[in-house]
C-alpha cells in the first residue's frame, strides 16, 4: 500500500529523519500543492505525475550494505541533490555517522574515513562543495595516459586511476534528459533514457550503496517510474512572489506539462523533425515585461538569456565540428545562452552533445582539486586538467574536459554549480561566462540574469 500522509511525514535517511508539515497526498502535477521547501530566495516545489509520492518506493529503501539509499544523495529539500549546507547539518546532527559519510566515495581519498584524527577533515570536499569522489581507471586502448598528478589530498592513487569530484545530479526533471551522468557514462547510442536510468540506478546501488546483489528488474523499473514522474522548480520568489502570477508560467506544474523529445529545438540541425532552431528557449515570464520591481527584473533576465549576443568560440564539441546531419559549426560565431541551453523551458541540451567550455583547465583550478597531466600517446602533446570528463569513458583525446549540461530548473535550491561545485553562487556562474566569452555584461544585466535564474 502506498504511504499517504496528510499532515507530517518522515523519510528515514540513515540515522536521522527528514520531517516536514507539507502533505505528500495531493502532490500530483495537476494540483499545485506539492512537496514545498524553503530555499535561500523563496520556495522550491516538487510535484509528480504518478499520483501521490510513494514513500515505499525502492528509491527510499536501504538496498545496499552501507545504509545508503537513493534519497541519501538526492534529498527533496534541495531539489533532489545535496548541498554543502545540508551536508554539514547532517554531519553535525549525526556526528558523521549519516550513511552519506562513507569512505568508498564520500571521503576525499579512497577508503580513508579519518585524517589526523579528524573525520571531518577526511570529508572536506563533500562538506565544503557537496561533491562526491568518482574514481575511474583510464580505459584500455585510450589515446592518452596520465603522466603526473598533483593531488592536494595526498591520496597516493596510481597514475591510471583518476579521482574526480562531482556534484550529484538532481533526481528530478529527468524527462528532459538527453544523456545520463555528467560524462554520459550511463548512456549509449542503442538505449533509451529510461533504460539508461535503470542502469544508473543499479550501478549506483552496487557502487555508492555497496550492494551485494544487483537490483531486480522490478526494483529498477520502480525507481525509474518514480524519478521520471518528479518535476521540481522554484514556485515562489521572496521578492517577486508567486511565480505563476499574472500570466507567468513558473513553478513545477507548468514544467510537468512542457513537451519534450530528443532533438527538440537543437541548434545544430540534429532535430529529427527538421524544425528550425528557436532561440527563445524560455517563455515563462513575458507577461511580466513592463511591470515594476522584481517581476520586471525576472522578465528582463529571461529576455537576456534568450537573446544577449555571445561570441562562442573555443568550445570543443561545438566550434569547428561537422555533425552527421552535414551541419558545420564555425570556429567562431555569435549566438546566445540558448545555443547550448536549447531545450524549451528546461535549459539543457536536447541531444547528446558533451562540450568543453574550459571549466577543468589548469588556469581555473582551485587549490582543493587534483591536477592531472595527460599525454597523447600519438603526438606526445600534454594537457593539464582537473577532470578529464568524457575522455575517461571513451578514451579519446578530443573528449578531455567534455561534460553534458544540466537541466537548469530549481537552481535557487541547489548551489553550488557546475559539475565540480566550483561556482558557489549564480554570480560566480555569470562571472565565469562573462570572462570566458568576453561578454562584458553590465551590472544591470548580471542582476537581471540572476533574478531570472533564481526564478527557475
Amino acid at each position: 500500500m502506498r504511504t499517504r500522509v496528510v499532515a507530517n511525514y518522515a523519510i528515514v535517511i540513515g540515522t536521522f529523519a527528514l520531517v516536514t508539515g507539507v502533505a505528500v497526498k495531493g502532490s500530483r502535477a495537476d494540483n499545485p500543492v506539492g512537496l514545498t521547501f524553503q530555499d535561500p530566495t523563496g520556495l522550491v516545489q516538487t510535484v509528480t505525475t504518478n499520483g501521490d509520492i510513494d514513500l515505499t518506493n525502492p528509491f527510499f529503501q536501504n538496498l545496499g550494505t552501507n545504509g545508503r539509499r537513493c534519497v541519501t544523495c538526492h534529498d527533496p529539500r534541495v531539489a533532489w541533490t545535496i548541498t554543502p549546507g545540508l551536508v554539514r547539518a547532517r554531519f553535525l546532527e549525526t556526528r558523521g555517522t549519516d550513511p552519506l559519510f562513507r569512505a568508498n566515495d564520500g571521503s576525499d581519498c579512497e577508503g580513508v574515513a579519518r585524517l589526523n584524527d579528524s573525520e571531518a577533515a577526511a570529508y572536506s570536499m563533500l562538506l565544503n562543495k557537496g561533491v562526491v569522489r568518482i574514481g575511474i581507471d583510464v580505459p584500455a586502448g585510450a589515446e592518452f595516459q596520465v603522466v603526473a598528478v598533483d593531488d592536494p589530498h595526498q591520496c597516493g592513487a596510481p597514475l591510471q586511476s583518476v579521482s574526480m569530484f562531482r556534484r550529484p545530479l538532481p533526481a528530478t526533471n529527468l524527462g528532459f534528459l538527453s544523456a545520463v551522468m555528467w560524462d554520459g557514462r550511463e548512456s549509449s547510442a542503442t538505449t533509451t533514457i529510461r533504460q539508461d536510468l535503470a542502469q544508473q540506478a543499479n550501478d549506483a546501488t552496487l557502487g555508492h550503496a555497496q550492494a551485494a546483489l544487483p537490483l531486480s528488474p522490478a526494483e529498477q523499473q520502480a525507481i525509474v517510474d518514480f524519478e521520471t514522474g518528479l518535476f521540481t522548480a522554484q514556485v515562489r520568489d521572496n521578492e517577486a512572489g508567486y511565480l505563476g502570477a499574472l500570466g507567468a508560467r513558473g513553478g513545477p506544474t507548468a514544467l510537468s506539462q512542457q513537451p519534450f523529445f530528443l532533438g527538440i529545438n537543437d541548434p545544430v540541425g540534429l532535430n529529427p523533425t527538421g524544425a528550425s532552431f528557436n532561440s527563445t528557449v524560455f517563455s515563462l515570464y513575458p507577461s511580466w515585461l513592463g511591470l515594476d520591481g522584481a517581476r520586471a527584473a525576472i522578465a528582463r533576465g529571461e529576455q537576456l538569456f534568450n537573446s544577449r549576443p555571445i561570441t562562442i568560440q573555443g568550445v570543443a564539441g561545438l566550434n569547428g565540428q561537422t555533425f552527421a546531419s552535414g551541419v558545420h559549426v564555425p570556429d567562431s560565431f555569435v549566438g546566445s545562452c540558448t545555443i547550448c541551453h536549447d531545450t524549451p523551458n528546461s535549459g539543457n541540451h536536447s541531444v547528446k552533445a558533451p562540450l568543453n567550455i574550459g571549466l577543468t583547465d589548469a588556469s581555473r583550478r582551485t587549490p582543493d582539486l587534483p591536477l592531472y597531466t595527460l599525454m597523447n600517446l600519438s603526438t606526445g602533446a600534454t594537457v593539464q586538467t582537473t577532470d578529464p570528463g568524457r575522455a575517461m569513458i571513451t578514451g579519446k583525446w578530443a573528449d578531455i574536459g567534455k561534460f553534458k549540461g544540466p537541466v537548469l530548473r530549481a537552481l535557487a535550491a541547489r548551489a553550488p554549480y557546475f559539475h565540480n561545485g566550483s561556482a558557489a553562487t549564480l554570480a560566480d556562474v555569470l562571472n565565469f561566462y562573462d570572462t570566458r566569452f568576453n561578454m562584458h555584461l553590465t551590472a544591470q544585466e548580471k542582476s537581471d540574469l540572476i533574478a531570472f535564474l533564481l526564478a527557475l
